[in-house]
């Protein structure tokens, strides 16, 4: 069932925890550390940041880990999404299997690091929509 964004905090409070978890993603990876763990706060980046712009927008939303479920929101409300944040969708992948021992392939430091590249494109660009947002609800 869709949440009501008005009932889920503001999308400045969504966008500060996809920047925390950006934060994490983009780090260097400390000894102990799985790749997989990297990529799934890089997955948790874009989803909460694509969340932050739908509560931005005021388009209510199912609590999941499906990127590409997000984006289809937003497209479906008129929302232009450049490519390369389309492209996040891939990151769904390490939002469960990828973070528990399995069958999964182990993920390489090379799709660590686009994983990260990814969540910070998305990130920026959900910032720079929210900044629009703002503006424009407060007549600049």
């Amino acid at each position: 069932m869709p949440r009501d964004p008005k009932e889920l905090g503001t999308s400045r409070d969504w966008l500060s925890r996809a920047r925390s978890n950006l934060t994490r993603a983009t780090e260097p990876k400390p000894d102990g550390v799985y790749w997989e763990d990297l990529c799934f706060d890089a997955q948790q980046a874009v989803e909460k940041g694509l969340k932050a712009l739908l509560i931005a927008r005021n388009i209510p939303f199912r609590f999941v880990h499906d990127i590409g479920e997000l984006l289809n929101l937003l497209l479906g409300d008129g929302v232009e999404v450049p490519d390369d944040v389309l492209e996040t969708a891939e990151l769904t992948e390490y939002a469960v299997e990828a973070r528990y021992p399995g069958t999964y392939e182990p993920v390489t430091e090379e799709e660590c690091k686009r994983a990260a590249e990814l969540a910070q494109i998305a990130v920026a660009w959900v910032a720079a929509q929210i900044e629009d947002e703002n503006a424009e609800t407060s007549g600049d």
